[in-house]
């Protein structure tokens, strides 16, 4: 494996310092002599679900083949020696954004690990939610652990198993753990994918030709011309080797929980999610805002990029005009000079502009998807008032964030958490916005499936709202993950 050098553009965006950080994105291809192509194709299409590292294992008859790289996927997978040496007709490939573990090469997936029967890698999105409780148990028992992930917590409970083969291995590996997890893992006959009981994390099955493929999201199918067959269960197992594709359904079933949040932000806006299209909810939210929260003002405005189909679905609906009144510039990385904090201020400028020319003078409706610290919104209110705005609204397609998450999102602590700390009156002020709203559980309910929040068993899970976890948080009422020895720690909360 070569290590690529950090692609300058991670960590660039100064909007985007202040969201809710993507999962991770996996991708995996069983039964093409171009399945690395087909891999390094289907994680360009995941991006968005994590830019500091990006990995892919091969398997070519017996032999595995891996390359990483810290960094966007372009710059590590663009040489073509590079894709040459990826052999094989299956692959699994992984985009990383840390919620486990620190951001360093050894943590970046697919991990591989060779076990007796031959060798074995595995890509991860989600957290489990017990990994330090197993990590310990494991390491008594002897294991050596080479990375600081919780993903590596599962390659021991499969390589300690004693069931007979591998996919006898990972169920019983996972019976063992808890919390959010969608995985795809190569064998020496098989590509495997499982979802986790509870369906927090997203998982589809799709078909190019012969092979099939499994991916986080649609859109990685669509990159590469496959078509959707469906989502993987919540507690499937498919498992696809030379005699074709094979579901399992071995664990207890549990109300599906979906993330709302894969509708709000983190899945991409051309994805079906639970075959509704992303596009369209996001829309519908932006509607929603308008019922719940109306405002006269001459433009709507969106937060690029995140912010934009919920600002045409709130034009769309009051008759306010939609406008660019924020440009972003797509072709700046990194900040080359930043002495100071005046030169580092202008940083922001690079990268987005007030389109001066409309706002200055005007009533507007800034849209959003989600307020975490608050650093992020108080520096584009500033922006639209320098801009000439004579009134500045900000409306946010979620609800207060009040709660952090543990299923594989990196949020900061509760205290660092914006409306745990404030009402929506002190936020405005804070921000310095004329007024603020949020759209109300009741209404993203309706706007993604149609009918309010059911208080009893929600449709999804909406724990960093609610506060209510569907899923057992075993490190966390242990204490395990506020321990400063703790290898395995939440994210570093870089919002």
């Amino acid at each position: 494996m070569t290590p690529c050098a950090m692609d300058n553009t991670t960590t660039t965006n100064p909007f985007d310092d202040d969201h809710l950080k993507e999962e991770c994105g996996v991708f995996g291809v069983f039964g093409t002599d171009d399945a690395a192509r087909l891999t390094t194709l289907g994680l360009h299409a995941l991006q968005h679900r994590g830019q500091e590292a990006a990995g892919i294992v091969s398997r070519d008859g017996e032999r595995f083949n891996a390359h990483k790289g810290m960094g966007h996927v372009a710059p590590i997978f663009s040489s073509e020696p590079v894709i040459n040496a990826l052999a094989g007709d299956s692959a699994i490939g992984h985009v990383r954004y840390s919620t486990t573990g620190e951001t360093i090469l050894r943590n970046v997936q697919p991990l591989f690990a060779e076990f007796e029967s031959g060798g074995f890698a595995i890509a991860h999105n989600g957290n489990l939610t017990n990994a330090m409780t197993l990590r310990r148990s494991l390491v008594k028992r002897g294991c050596l652990f080479q990375s600081t992930s919780d993903t590596e917590v599962i390659v021991h409970l499969i390589a300690t198993s004693l069931e007979s083969s591998i996919p006898k291995r990972v169920i019983d590996a996972l019976r063992q753990v808890k919390g959010a997890y969608s995985l795809v893992m190569l064998s020496n006959e098989a590509v495997i994918g499982v979802r986790d009981p509870s369906g927090v994390r997203p998982l589809v099955l799709g078909q190019l030709g012969d092979a099939y493929i499994i991916a986080s999201e649609t859109c990685a199918l669509e990159i590469i011309g496959a078509d959707f067959i469906r989502d993987v269960d919540p507690g499937e197992v498919i498992i696809i080797d030379e005699t074709g594709l094979h579901s399992e359904k071995p664990f207890p079933e549990r109300p599906q929980r979906l993330c709302v949040f894969e509708y709000i932000y983190f899945a991409r806006p051309d994805s079906l999610m639970d075959g509704k299209g992303v596009y369209e909810a996001r829309k519908r939210i932006g509607a929603e805002l308008v019922h719940e929260k109306p405002v006269d003002a001459d433009l709507v405005i969106p937060v690029p990029d995140s912010g934009v189909p919920s600002a045409l679905g709130y034009a769309q609906a009051s008759g306010i005009p939609f406008e660019l009144g924020i440009i972003r510039n797509h072709y700046v990385g990194r900040t080359f000079i930043q002495p100071t904090d005046s030169i580092r201020n202008l940083g922001v400028k690079l990268k987005h502009s007030p389109n001066t020319q409309i706002i200055e003078g005007k009533r507007i409706i800034l849209v959003d998807d989600s307020i975490v610290r608050g650093t992020t919104s108080r520096k584009i209110v500033d922006m639209m008032r320098h801009a000439g705005a004579k009134e500045v609204h900000m409306r946010i397609s979620s609800p207060p964030t009040v709660f952090p998450c543990f299923y594989g999102i990196d949020t900061p602590e509760r205290e660092h958490l914006m409306a745990a700390r404030m009402s929506e009156a002190e936020m405005a002020e804070a921000i310095g916005c004329d007024s603020l709203a949020f759209i109300s559980m009741d209404g993203l309910y309706r706007a993604v499936c149609g009918e309010a929040r059911n208080s009893a068993l929600p449709q999804y899970c909406d724990a960093c709202f609610s506060g209510e976890y569907p899923l057992e948080l075993t490190d966390h009422d242990h204490g395990l993950l506020a321990r400063p020895s703790v290898l395995v720690e939440r994210g570093s909360g870089k919002k």
